[in-house]
């Protein structure tokens, strides 16, 4: 049942029935002086302990057919890998309009059903190309099991998804097809409407309505949806005809939850495709090491398309080296002549152009020249973030908000300036640099209202934008035809960062951003992706010129391999929070001196990149090992030990335990 985090309560409670109630039935039951809802797990029948008294079930929501073994299974296996309580997973999973419902009230959504769908003739089919025809021909005689589906940007993932969704709806099968995001939703779910017209899809994500994400579930569960489209809750939405499963963008790290039951998407696809023995199909053009090391060793099947469809060129890499630029003019150059001159060239011939800047906002911080004071943020340490449009300074981190001061607040300085740039600047300047060209900007803030996103999306394919400004949410998964020139703006950052992950995320964002160029066979030769860098040797750069994932990927993996690094060893982050950090440090430490087996490090703790979030410290310490079972058996021990702990350390707010961090 749904029981509060960190209470220690795992296992199932035992409660009176008048009848035993099938497993997976959903029931109303007392706890405490609540009535919550709770899932029938085990095998009824069983004695209770001598001298207990069992409290009844308020009532059996027996109009919605018991949720299946497979998914039981499925919610067990992640609740015990990934640390949380089996009911507080079970529950948090389902929609929450179903968690509030009584039994009348589900039966009145019951009735609400809409009638089965009847299949309507597909459209013509293009050929596939030689490339696809023989993937998908080897997808239709592999046995179930995962298969890494690795394609150049514009190489037809997608059509081998619809290919493979149509064999799967044919046999009566239902489809599960996870996007990383909520922007990529809408194009994907019009690309299998349009190709499968009269079959039931649906959507399943955050942007949904409560009572929309009901009846989609509903629809899922009962088996009247043919097709389930969203993102990584997705993933547990219980469907008694499964047939296939395809996580597209499967490196993305959207697929791993951030809070709560901190659980991989992408990782729990895999082991349900085992568990209901259906495919399920990995697409990416630059695909997560971890997976790209399984099928190294033979675990994943590997499919490649490597060429474009329509044979269009991937596009030409362009770098320029800022170095060469007079210094004076180095810094504040927002174009290099060379990228200014392709842009308005393209602009001409009416073709588009995609500047990539992965930051919102005008500009990072506000600074005062003659005292150096910083636009920091009192609750977090992070600078808050100049908006020009709202002239707001806002914390994205806390989202404390407010207006810009007319002087410094330290020594009353008018004259503060923006330091950096960001989307929102970048735009500015562009519209400045090209009078007469049309600008746009998506990003988290342009489209923060409703159908923003949409409209946006839909000028840029009308060919009513020359210019596309935007953040990695542009930079994968669009078919914008008109686009030749992609241009990094500063990609340097990720270069040099702490995080052993970062060569891998930056390399797959330009790599996906290249992608948006010359998608159109016919502009394909003129396509080029643009960098503007200070370290034009670099290797992820050089790579990067040549397409060659693989060769970026076995320099990696080899790095990783030499100083044990995942995928060759296995990490668990315990994160701890308070008002002091001195009180994160404590538990942590105490958490730490648990006698670690041979073959598992416990290290010290450390404060996260940024230490301090809605006046919140935060710590965290680091586990590793050389393997997945001795880290799963030792966290089974030591995650008991850790509530009793909490005890012991009152001013601590709160803890988790994170198994295979994305983020350190």
């Amino acid at each position: 049942m749904e029981a509060p985090q960190h209470t220690g309560l795992g296992a199932p409670l035992d409660y009176l029935a008048d009848r035993a109630w099938p497993a997976g039935t959903l029931v109303r039951v007392p706890l405490g002086r609540r009535t919550v809802t709770g899932i029938v797990w085990g095998d009824a029948g069983a004695t209770p302990d001598a001298g207990l008294t069992l409290r009844p079930i308020a009532q059996a929501l027996d109009a919605l057919p018991p949720l299946p073994a497979t998914w039981r299974d499925m919610v067990a296996f992640a609740a015990g890998y990934y640390q949380r309580g089996l009911g507080e997973l079970a529950l948090a999973v389902l929609p929450p309009e179903l968690r509030k419902v009584d039994a009348t009230q589900l039966a009145r959504r019951l009735g609400r059903r809409r009638p089965a769908s009847v299949p309507a003739p597909s459209p013509a089919l293009r050929p596939l190309t030689p490339e696809q025809a023989a993937a998908l021909d080897q997808l239709a005689r592999l046995p179930p099991g995962p298969v890494l589906l690795h394609g150049v940007t514009g190489s037809g993932k997608t059509e081998l998804y619809l290919r493979a969704a149509a064999q799967a709806l044919d046999a009566g099968r239902q489809v599960l097809v996870l996007v990383p995001e909520i922007n990529l939703t809408p194009q994907l779910e019009a690309r299998f409407a349009e190709r499968f017209p009269g079959r039931r899809l649906v959507a399943q994500h955050s942007g949904l309505s409560p009572a929309q994400r009901l009846q989609h579930w509903l629809a899922a569960h009962l088996g009247e949806a043919d097709l389930v489209l969203g993102t990584r809750l997705s993933v547990f939405t219980p469907m008694p005809r499964l047939g296939l499963i395809v996580v597209d963008e499967e490196h993305d790290p959207s697929f791993k939850q951030q809070d709560g039951a901190r659980y991989s998407a992408r990782d729990l696809a895999v082991w349900r495709s085992q568990r209901e023995q259906v495919p399920v199909i990995l697409g990416s053009a630059t695909p997560s090491l971890e997976s790209w090391q399984r099928a190294e060793e033979g675990r994943y099947t590997r499919l490649t398309l490597a060429e474009r469809v329509g044979g269009g060129a991937l596009p030409r890499l362009r770098i320029f080296d800022m170095n060469r630029l007079p210094r004076d003019r180095s810094q504040q150059t927002v174009l290099a002549p060379p990228l200014q001159a392709a842009i308005e060239a393209r602009i001409a011939r009416g073709e588009q152009s995609l500047l990539l800047l992965n930051r919102r906002g005008y500009a990072p911080v506000l600074h005062c020249g003659a005292c150096g004071w910083k636009s920091g943020c009192p609750h977090c340490s992070a600078w808050r973030v100049f908006h020009k449009a709202d002239r707001t300074l806002r914390c994205h981190h806390c989202g404390f908000t407010e207006r810009v001061p007319r002087a410094c607040p330290d020594c009353g300085n008018l004259d503060i300036a923006p330091l950096g740039r960001g989307t929102e600047k970048l735009a500015e300047q562009i519209a400045a640099l090209l009078p007469g060209a049309r600008i746009a900007r998506i990003d988290a803030d342009s489209t923060r209202l409703k159908g923003a996103l949409e409209s946006q999306l839909a000028a840029v394919h009308a060919g009513e934008v020359d210019v596309l400004v935007g953040t990695q949410m542009v930079a994968k998964g669009h078919d914008f035809r008109r686009m030749t020139l992609v241009a990094a703006v500063n990609p340097d950052g990720a270069l040099f960062a702490s995080d052993f992950r970062a060569p891998e995320r930056m390399f797959a964002l330009l790599m996906q951003a290249a992608g948006r160029a010359g998608r159109d066979a016919a502009h394909a030769g003129e396509a080029e992706m643009w960098i503007q860098t200070w370290h034009p040797t670099h290797p992820l750069y050089r790579a990067l010129a040549t397409h060659d994932f693989a060769a970026f990927a076995a320099t990696q993996l080899d790095e990783r391999r030499s100083v044990g690094l995942p995928p060759f060893s296995f990490l668990a982050l315990l994160r701890a929070e308070a008002r002091e950090a001195a009180v994160a440090q404590a538990f942590l430490a105490d958490a730490a001196a648990v006698a670690a087996p041979p073959g598992l490090v416990c290290y010290a703790p450390v404060p996260p990149p940024v230490a301090r979030v809605a006046g919140v410290e935060r710590m965290q310490l680091l586990v590793e090992s050389t393997s997945r079972p001795l880290l799963q058996q030792w966290l089974a021990a030591w995650v008991p030990q850790l509530h009793a702990l909490k005890a012991r350390h009152k001013r601590l707010l709160r803890w988790a335990v994170d198994v295979d961090p994305l983020g350190l």
